[in-house]
């Protein structure tokens, strides 16, 4: 399906499943709502569509009213708003209404753990996606014909998916943003206090626990040195003795659980928070690269074209 023209949305729906996150819901529709009170758009408007028509409760007790969905004003874009227990939220009704969507031509978006209904109902297979983290392993297991990515949001032709919490504003910021401009978007954000807008590709912040659950505490360990130490990478070898072990094991341990050497690991760690730094921040590239280890700008910019495709300060210019 090719990906639609995103300048077009004005109609945005919302189906919060039974449990869903109240913050997602709301970090995606106050976007349209400041847009709209800072009188940069009047035609935005949005439905919350449920089949029944009645309240939906969203896991901290509060509930917003729907509406029975009018096929003849039908939204452009229909996000599914799911929460805790999404598994027995997503009933066959939904799936049918979705698979319905999706054959109108409509674009399909998720928030928090609603991409469990995307994909069940067939309609994420051959895209990229993502999913809160605490869901993202289970799903990756029961629908192999997705690629789940570890990132905030991902847009993947027609289709726009959340991780949940605070990450749907910036999701919803880079959906308005090509039709308002940069100037509204940066006017948007500062309305929320929200000083640094995070753009695609941008990594959820999964925790160690969760990402290392089942590892070996040598493992969990020497990550968390990584991750305590960018600007000033350890070795090896030491490494290894700060986290109990031989270098030989922990080479073993990273490749069996992480799939990559500590230093390769590690070395895209770095880049990555560069990578933050750069999308996020005005620093200078010399200061970027400082920060996350590296000694000379020349040895920065080659890994990181080798890692993103592209040089630091392309990245940069793509935030302008």
């Amino acid at each position: 399906m090719p990906a639609p023209d995103i300048r077009a949305f004005t109609h945005f729906g919302f189906i919060p499943l039974p449990n869903f996150s109240m913050i997602a819901f709301t970090n995606a529709v106050e976007v349209l709502r400041m847009a709209m009170y800072l009188g940069y758009e009047t035609r935005y408007r949005w439905t919350v569509l449920g089949l029944d028509g009645l309240d939906a409760t969203a896991s901290n007790g509060l509930s917003v009213p729907t509406q029975r969905p009018d096929p003849a004003d039908l939204p452009d874009i229909v996000f599914v708003c799911g929460g805790i227990d999404v598994e027995t939220a997503t009933e066959s009704p939904m799936l049918d209404f979705l698979q319905a969507l999706a054959a109108q031509g409509v674009a399909l978006g998720s928030l928090c753990t609603g991409a469990h209904a995307l994909a069940a109902a067939g309609l994420l297979d051959g895209y990229r996606c993502t999913i809160h983290w605490e869901n993202a392993q289970s799903l990756a297991k029961a629908f192999p014909k997705v690629d789940f990515a570890q990132e905030l949001f991902v847009i993947d032709r027609d289709r726009y998916t959340c991780s949940g919490g605070i990450a749907p504003l910036d999701m919803m910021l880079g959906i308005v943003a090509p039709r308002l401009g940069p100037a509204a978007v940066a006017l948007i954000a500062s309305q929320f206090i929200h000083e640094h807008v995070r753009e695609e590709g941008a990594r959820q912040a999964v925790p160690l626990s969760a990402r290392l659950a089942h590892a070996q505490p040598a493992l969990r360990d020497a990550v968390q040195l990584m991750e305590a130490n960018l600007g000033e990478p350890l070795g090896l070898d030491e490494l290894a003795r700060l986290a109990g072990t031989s270098p030989r094991h922990l080479q073993r341990l990273f490749r069996k659980d992480l799939g990559a050497s500590p230093l390769r690991y590690y070395l895209e760690l770095r880049l990555h928070r560069a990578r933050e730094l750069l999308r996020q921040t005005d620093l200078p590239l010399a200061q970027v690269a400082a920060d996350c280890g590296f000694r000379t700008a020349a040895g920065f910019s080659k890994a990181y074209r080798e890692v993103f495709e592209m040089a630091p300060g392309a990245e940069r210019r793509q935030r302008h």
